[in-house]
């Protein structure tokens, strides 16, 4: 752990075992790590049951909804990039607090979204306003995150877990009540977390914009390799649908486990990464090991799909059982995938130009936003079990072309000659966290 993060004297376990009690150690990073913190309160409550609002609240078909998701995500693709270079050029704190802003009044839109069109109106607002703030927030977090941001960056992903946790309590209790009201309240909760997040970024001192070294104005969009691992990752990130959108949708239509489980598996999955995120991290501390962090995911997610589809058709118990075991391993391989994700985006990404590249990276998660939801819901969910296993191969295939990837951006970047490969499976062979707080 770098010395920006100082240690408390609830700590349990020097090596990392269990969850370390830290704080960010400056308070610029405090005010970031406090705005993810309160974002992350509503996008919990979202993330649980923002589907099952449209599906039971508005009562819009599932296929309709995906496919409103689908082209959100595609209002995503187109301005993530932009925001991040406006970032660069004009001041990450304004424009990140803009897109908050924006981010609180659409979500608070949810409300009238009563018919499709409005319904895509109001996502894709949200779905463009949560892009442009990941790139902007880019510049911010390598700005403050000491010698190595990719170490304060997971932190943050831990943080953000205690915040979509706590959503998830009051989410299950909207989706155990099932009542448009409670829905109603549950998109109220998410639109006052958004505008009080923008609040408390504005106590982030401004970072000034990075003087530009010449050259092309766009050069992330000219890097080939980089849009490459881009894109594996954005196919890698659809597993994060596979949390908010096909297991609810599966667990309430196709097996016998309680709806409130949906809840539980959100709590099960954000305990361990806040416990874990950062210690995953750890050992990805180069592209290479980033490579091989992508491959393991792929393989895990694979493991976690084929369980998820057994549950149709078994006991409540069983059911919940398999639900639950799924969700650990996914989990384990979503810890990886982040990691993956950190060390990749940041080490090839010039400072100068952080926030465009950021962007650029991110429109891997545009891709996964416009294609997951009904990609998962045709195939889980539509099609049924031997769906599952489509998804499951497609992520350990996206895996396993991660760490060639990874080389050919290393070898083509200028000023960053390729590291040596690790030696072989040495990185499949860490071991898997197994303690849990």
């Amino acid at each position: 752990m770098s010395s920006s993060y100082h240690r408390q004297p609830l700590t349990i376990d020097e090596e990392g075992l269990l969850m370390p009690a830290l704080l960010p150690n400056t308070a610029p990073q405090r005010v970031l790590a406090a705005c993810n913190f309160v974002y992350t309160l509503g996008s919990g409550l979202y993330l649980t049951a923002g589907v099952l609002y449209f599906t039971q609240a508005v009562h819009l078909p599932a296929g309709r909804v995906g496919l409103g998701l689908g082209v959100a995500g595609i209002v995503a693709l187109a301005v993530g990039v932009a925001a991040g270079h406006l970032a660069d050029r004009r001041g990450a704190r304004g424009v990140y607090a803009t897109t908050l802003a924006v981010q609180a009044l659409a979500t608070a839109g949810f409300l009238w979204a009563d018919s499709f069109w409005l319904f895509v109106l109001a996502v894709g607002v949200v779905a463009g306003g949560k892009a442009a703030g990941q790139a902007a927030r880019s510049p911010l977090i390598r700005h403050y995150g000491g010698d190595r941001p990719q170490a304060f960056r997971a932190y943050l992903r831990a943080v953000t877990n205690v915040g979509i946790s706590l959503g998830a309590l009051a989410a299950g209790w909207v989706v155990h009540v099932g009542t448009v009201p409670a829905y109603r309240l549950l998109v109220v909760g998410n639109a006052v977390a958004f505008a009080a997040s923008a609040a408390v970024l504005l106590r982030l001192p401004p970072v000034k914009p990075v003087a530009t070294t010449g050259g092309p104005r766009w050069t992330a969009l000219r890097d080939g390799p980089y849009l490459l691992l881009a894109a594996l990752d954005g196919v890698m990130g659809i597993q994060f649908k596979v949390l908010t959108v096909a297991i609810p949708l599966w667990l309430v239509a196709a097996t016998a486990a309680p709806h409130l489980l949906v809840s539980g598996i959100m709590l099960v999955n954000t305990v361990i990464v806040v416990v874990f995120q950062v210690r995953a991290g750890r050992g990805v501390d180069s592209p290479a090991a980033g490579g091989s962090a992508y491959r393991r995911a792929g393989a895990a997610f694979l493991v976690s799909c084929s369980l998820i589809s057994l549950a149709a058709g078994v006991p409540a118990w069983a059911a919940a059982t398999l639900l639950m075991t799924a969700m650990v391993i996914h989990t384990i391989g979503e810890l990886w995938h982040a990691a993956a994700g950190f060390e990749v985006s940041y080490s090839l990404a010039p400072p100068h130009a952080t926030g465009q590249y950021l962007g650029v990276f991110g429109l891997g998660a545009g891709v996964a936003e416009a294609l997951g939801p009904g990609l998962l819901i045709a195939l889980c969910i539509g099609w049924g079990r031997p769906g599952w296993y489509v998804v499951g191969a497609l992520f350990v295939l996206t895996g396993m072309a991660a760490p060639p990837a990874v080389r050919w951006a290393q070898s083509r970047s200028p000023g960053r000659a390729p590291a040596p490969a690790p030696p072989e499976n040495a990185s499949d062979n860490a071991p898997i966290p197994s303690t849990v707080a």
